[in-house]
């Protein structure tokens, strides 16, 4: 998935985000608005050593999301 396509998906997204990583704030995704860097940076803020474990579960959703446009799915990794 592209950034384009990462930030169409942002509300999906940010849901389950939400769900899955409570140490971010509101602020924190409204900071990040649909920006994937942006969202790598504040993933990096709040929680540090546990980046890469992220961006993987992120990119798993992205991937999943990619792969069946239009259908809500969980994401592959699971922490």
């Amino acid at each position: 998935m592209n950034k384009d396509q990462f930030k169409g998906r942002w509300r999906q997204f940010k849901g389950e985000v939400k769900k899955k990583w409570a140490e971010l704030t509101d602020d924190d995704l409204f900071e990040v608005e649909g920006n994937y860097d942006k969202f790598l940076g504040v993933v990096q803020k709040r929680y540090g050593d546990r980046k890469v474990e992220i961006e993987r579960w992120a990119e798993n959703w992205c991937d999943d999301q990619a792969a069946q446009p239009g259908k809500s799915t969980k994401p592959r990794y699971q922490i």
